[in-house]
């Protein structure tokens, strides 16, 4: 008895297609395009979709700007003439007798070392008194000292100096070379020299940010950008509070693509056609170039400039398209800017959805060739 491989298959396929078109979908990794328009508010879903072209890259091309404020960049720089609360001075008075007040016997000057302003900026010394330091130059404080010391002693000579280890002091954290509290000295008045005297950053510099505190200030710039612009270089002072640390901005990238994950930026600015070659591109055999979506919670007056509408109210849902077979498309993607929480999706191609089904129609004729393989040994 010979079996007919020919007489079964027909019914067999048959009953995969129906079975596939009663299921009504294939597997896939998201929406397609089409579901996706579907959901359009124009056709009475609850997001905008639009198509990127060069008006739209302009409107959405908002990078979030860094830098410091008025309070940081007209401040002037501390000078080592200005004496301040928590400064360490070293006196040498010089006395024209024999038998001083202060000088011992045989000596005719008095050292004192490591002389502290305190915290109201004042300093004590023997037979001048209680004096005021703080907001005085070392030469204004040695002709107060003077001044009262030469009622007691004939023509004093008094010499003020500045001791290592100003009073006044920054405190950097994060990824910098050695975390620690740093005194402003003469070659660390500014941030960048401050961030060198800690050793410099250990993160990539593309995508380093640095953060100063000053009170109830803020301001936070790239690491980059201090060195390209000298006017960024700000000068310091006490009690700065100064963090450097990575961006920490991301993306996420989902469908059709060699990797699906949360992605952080590598750089400052990053486009859609450097968001998809960060992970890895589009695949050849299952990837839709026309069919490229940035979802985004875009703010009301840039959803507007899109939409050329002036009534929007709040955050609107966006969905952008980039179709990179269009003549125009890869410079779309070059110049569309990916930003903070944005949704990169990729659709399946046809092509994939059809070798699906094939795929599907053609598993359950295996076992029968197979039947009618070792049937035609009989």
């Amino acid at each position: 008895m010979k079996f007919d491989s020919n007489r079964w298959a027909k019914p067999v396929v048959m009953l995969a297609v129906l079975s596939i078109v009663a299921s009504c979908s294939l597997p896939q990794v998201g929406p397609n395009k089409r579901q996706i328009f579907a959901g359009s508010v124009q056709k009475e879903g609850d997001a905008y979709v639009v198509s990127v072209n060069d008006r739209v890259t302009r409107a959405t091309a908002v990078v979030p700007a860094l830098g410091f404020s008025s309070n940081f960049t007209t401040v002037g720089q501390l000078t080592s003439d200005v004496i301040r609360p928590g400064d360490t001075l070293g006196l040498t008075i010089w006395e024209n007798v024999d038998d001083g007040l202060l000088a011992g016997e045989g000596a005719n000057s008095t050292i004192l070392e490591e002389v502290q302003v305190d915290s109201a900026g004042f300093i004590f010394v023997p037979y001048a008194g209680r004096l005021r330091a703080s907001g005085n130059t070392p030469e204004q404080l040695r002709a107060t000292i003077t001044s009262q010391l030469e009622d007691q002693t004939p023509d004093p000579q008094v010499q003020v100096r500045r001791l290592a280890g100003d009073g006044a002091t920054v405190s950097l954290i994060g990824a910098i070379g050695a975390q620690g509290v740093y005194p402003i000295e003469r070659p660390t008045r500014t941030l960048s020299t401050m961030l060198a005297n800690a050793g410099g950053v250990t993160i990539e510099p593309e995508s380093a940010q640095i953060t100063v505190n000053r009170g109830t200030s803020k301001g936070k710039i790239w690491f980059q950008d201090l060195y390209n612009n000298p006017q960024l270089d700000i000068a310091l002072r006490a009690g700065d509070r100064i963090l450097v640390e990575v961006d920490t901005r991301s993306f996420t990238v989902l469908g059709a693509t060699a990797a699906q994950a949360r992605v952080p930026f590598q750089t400052q600015d990053l486009s859609a056609l450097e968001a998809i070659a960060q992970v890895g591109g589009l695949q050849s055999t299952s990837s839709d170039p026309t069919g490229v979506f940035v979802l985004r919670n875009e703010p009301a007056e840039i959803a507007g400039q899109v939409l050329g509408r002036d009534d929007l109210i709040g955050a609107q849902r966006m969905i952008y398209v980039l179709n990179l077979t269009e003549p125009n498309g890869l410079f779309m993607a070059r110049d569309f800017v990916i930003r903070d929480q944005d949704t990169l999706y990729v659709t399946e191609a046809p092509y994939a959805q059809w070798t699906k089904a094939i795929s599907l129609l053609a598993a359950p004729l295996t076992p029968i060739a197979n039947v009618a393989t070792l049937s035609s040994g009989f």
